[in-house]
């Protein structure tokens, strides 16, 4: 199972090292006054660690509500 474990690991790096190789051209984000250029793999990478951290935001406020709404029942 462990050799298992290492291919999928092996095989993950690869098809993100494939990706950042074969995206390498740039992208101009602009928001309000602000420009941000970068290479599209970058920002792919940005996105989604910035989806990851707001949706488990989002999941942690609404368990809180939930169980701050079921806790005063009896």
């Amino acid at each position: 199972m462990r050799y298992a474990y290492i291919a999928l690991a092996v095989l993950i790096t690869a098809v993100v090292l494939l990706f950042k190789f074969q995206n390498l051209d740039t992208v101009t984000v602009n928001l309000l006054t602000m420009n941000l250029t970068l290479p599209v793999s970058i920002f792919t990478v940005l996105v989604y660690v910035l989806g990851m951290m707001t949706g488990g935001a989002l999941m942690g406020f609404l368990r809180g509500v939930y169980k701050g709404t079921t806790q005063g029942r009896s």
